[in-house]
């Protein structure tokens, strides 16, 4: 027979197991467990996965995500979303290329690349200026913002290409940029990590980056403290504006043409690659190692699916079904979290 205390006793032990790991998946996310999924699968799929040069290139090939990722990432800090990126891309790539590409006529090869990339990342931030307008001072929501302005900035990125790809570039330009290294290192994967150490700096150490952080976790305490709604949107939607700027000059100089139709899944993977990171969908929490785990994620995803020789249509499939997961690990996470701190777990 057994007494109501030895039960107790019984259930101690599966209770702390239970709450242990409760509480190590609210301090790690989702993403380690999906890495070592992924990395045991693709491993057994190709003997070439887990190889340094592999690695290597599926970095330097996805570099121009992480780039648009921490764009996305900002935008997602202040509770928005920023569905024309991949939009920004190929407008950037059309008019970094078109710039170099009139430049190249009459300049060094050093001029015009530094011109048309200063046009393509000033195109960007414009475009990002236009959707913080619209949400900041029109009031419209950022879903629809977006969604709008994709729309428009693709139709003038074929406008001014009619749908041909811009070719001619300097030579340069790719060599540098695209196939470039750095102590055995490629040159965009370094940029990359440039970029992120940058917003890091931005966010933790000026009162601006702060700014991002209280209006996404709430606005009208922000406004209650002083903080300008208005100026830290703006702001921060001209900031991923010119990241996804950054990124696509990468990817251009990596195809070596300006391509009007590039970029149409940047907005499903950066918001996957934030959200398996752990980023908030609700604004205001997240932090950009994990915003760049997680693009470096969906990039070993899709190089692993590639090795395996899996069709691009099943690898959109598993793209869309990874963000599924990983918003349903992002509720789970928040519940339990708030079962954590109020000590129910």
């Amino acid at each position: 027979m057994t007494l109501p205390g030895e039960v107790g006793v019984a259930l101690r032990p599966r209770r702390s197991v239970i709450s242990y790991a409760a509480r190590t998946f609210v301090k790690i996310g989702v993403l380690p467990i999906l890495v070592v999924v992924a990395l045991i699968a693709f491993s057994a799929m190709s003997d070439n996965f887990l190889t340094v040069d592999n690695i290597h290139s599926a970095l330097r090939q996805n570099s121009y995500i992480i780039i648009a990722t921490l764009g996305q990432f900002a935008v997602l800090l202040v509770g928005g979303f920023d569905l024309s990126i991949g939009a920004i891309t190929a407008l950037v790539s059309v008019t970094t290329a078109m710039a170099m590409t009139a430049q190249s006529e009459t300049s060094s090869p050093l001029t015009a690349v530094l011109v048309g990339v200063a046009a393509g990342v000033l195109v960007g931030m414009i475009c990002g200026l236009v959707n913080g307008l619209g949400v900041a001072s029109l009031n419209i929501n950022p879903f629809i913002m977006t969604l709008a302005t994709a729309s428009v900035f693709s139709g003038l990125a074929l406008m001014l290409t009619s749908g041909v790809p811009v070719s001619g570039l300097p030579q340069e330009f790719s060599d540098w940029l695209g196939f470039g290294s750095v102590l055995g290192i490629g040159v965009s994967i370094w940029l990359a990590v440039l970029a992120a150490g940058l917003l890091w700096l931005f966010l933790t150490l000026t009162r601006q980056g702060r700014h991002i952080y209280s209006v996404g976790s709430s606005p009208r305490a922000a406004r209650l403290s002083g903080v300008s709604e208005f100026r830290t949107l703006i702001l921060t939607y001209v900031l991923a504006g010119g990241l996804a700027a950054v990124g696509s000059v990468l990817l251009t100089a990596r195809i070596e043409t300006g391509e009007a139709n590039i970029g149409a899944s940047l907005p499903l993977q950066t918001i996957a690659a934030a959200v398996i990171g752990g980023v908030s969908l609700r604004g205001g929490s997240g932090r950009v190692l994990d915003a760049v785990l997680g693009a470096v994620f969906i990039g070993i995803v899709a190089n692993g699916m590639n090795l395996a020789q899996i069709n691009s249509y099943y690898q959109m499939i598993v793209t869309g079904i990874v963000l599924a997961l990983a918003v349903v690990a992002d509720r789970l996470r928040n519940r339990l979290a708030a079962a954590v701190y109020a000590g129910k777990v």
